[in-house]
């Protein structure tokens, strides 16, 4: 009765496969909502991956059941899931928090529990400082700053305008570029926000345009924002370049911004070059692969947020064969001792000090022309 009683909630279920696994993992994404193009990817490539693993005999013998919840990047949604998929689905581990918000409102219930939770969300503060339980896959917001001023650096930008959303990852996004950007020479001269629902951005750009001395541009935040950003640049006539986050790695964010996406620059994984990667690149065939199979399908173009889950769900995969259980204190132990291991964002290798395992190698930085990416010689 219990089981039917769940079954009943599949309003805000969105899938359990299959029924009689054995391992129940679990996941809270935002698959609709302002960040649907973040959240829907990641459940397909989790969707896609959990059916492979099944039809190749399951992990250790024993098959794998997704249970994945829509949040829609709310808080506490997810806040509300993860304590279902704790209290009542009882899976051993989590992979999840599409946003940055959603991420951080789970990541207590999961310490208390003692359960491994993967977030595919950027913010550093997910895992710095270190939290036993949680790790994460996307490159952070401080590493995105650190790639971009190293960029402005090489081309002589000492002068710049920021204008960052005041969601959870614009607002972390920016206190770290505001952190680091010293290092590197540069000086913020400018320093506009915008809010998750602001429609026109150009007041903020004006101010930005009529700033002495900018030399560049950036703009942390992810969602719809990032492509209004974009395209009020071009109507107030901002001509220095214009740097977005990692957060808009996405082909929904160039189709949302139109001909205005053309000359952006951003760092970003090397999933979204899989085709440009030279030859001998020890990233090409995973990311290839993966680019070929999530396309093959769904009939919809690859994304490094799709990347994110398919990090996540291999390197859980990989921990409980290396535990030889599904225990979730094994899982914990054998995620922290990943090595080695070549994703979609990068070459990983964790420890106790860093749930994260990327350097800024992982990143490439990217400028979009004609409608797509292409790599920028570094």
């Amino acid at each position: 009765m219990k089981k039917l009683a769940l079954a009943a909630l599949a309003a805000t279920a969105v899938l359990a496969t299959p029924a009689a696994a054995e391992i129940k993992i679990g996941s809270t994404l935002a698959v609709t909502g302002p960040a649907s193009f973040l959240g829907d990817p990641e459940k397909k490539t989790l969707e896609m991956l959990v059916k492979e693993t099944n039809a190749n005999g399951g992990v250790n013998g024993e098959k794998i059941e997704l249970v994945v919840y829509d949040d829609g990047a709310d808080p506490n949604k997810a806040r509300t899931f993860a304590t279902r998929l704790l209290e009542e689905d009882e899976v051993v581990a989590v992979i999840g928090g599409t946003s940055t918000g959603a991420t951080m409102a789970m990541v207590p219930l999961f310490e208390q529990a003692e359960v491994p939770f993967i977030s595919l969300a950027g913010a550093v503060a997910i895992i710095d400082p270190v939290k036993e339980w949680v790790f994460k896959t996307p490159h952070t917001d401080r590493m995105a700053c650190q790639k971009i001023f190293e960029h402005m650096k090489g081309e002589g930008i000492t002068k710049i305008g920021m204008i960052s959303g005041t969601g959870g990852f614009g607002q972390s996004m920016r206190q770290q570029c505001l952190d680091v950007v010293g290092d590197y020479g540069i000086e913020v001269v400018a320093d506009e926000t915008y809010g998750p629902k602001d429609s026109d951005m150009t007041p903020q750009l004006t101010n930005i345009k009529n700033t002495d001395g900018i030399q560049a541009v950036v703009n942390p935040g992810f969602g719809q924002g990032p492509a209004i950003v974009t395209r009020n640049y071009r109507q107030v006539g901002l001509d220095v370049p214009l740097y977005q986050s990692h957060g808009v790695a996405s082909k929904s964010f160039i189709e949302l911004a139109g001909d205005a996406a053309n000359g952006v620059r951003l760092p970003a994984a090397a999933l979204l070059v899989a085709d440009k990667l030279p030859d001998d690149d020890p990233q090409k065939p995973v990311v290839t692969a993966y680019k070929t199979a999530y396309e093959d399908a769904t009939g919809e173009p690859v994304s490094t947020f799709g990347g994110h889950a398919y990090d996540a769900y291999h390197m859980l995969i990989d921990a409980i064969e290396r535990a030889g259980s599904a225990d979730p204190a094994a899982i914990r132990d054998e995620l922290e001792k990943t090595s080695g291991f070549m994703g979609t964002a990068g070459l990983v290798t964790m420890s106790p000090e860093d749930h994260l395992g990327l350097d800024l190698t992982a990143f490439r930085m990217l400028e979009i022309k004609d409608g797509d990416w292409t790599l920028i010689e570094e």
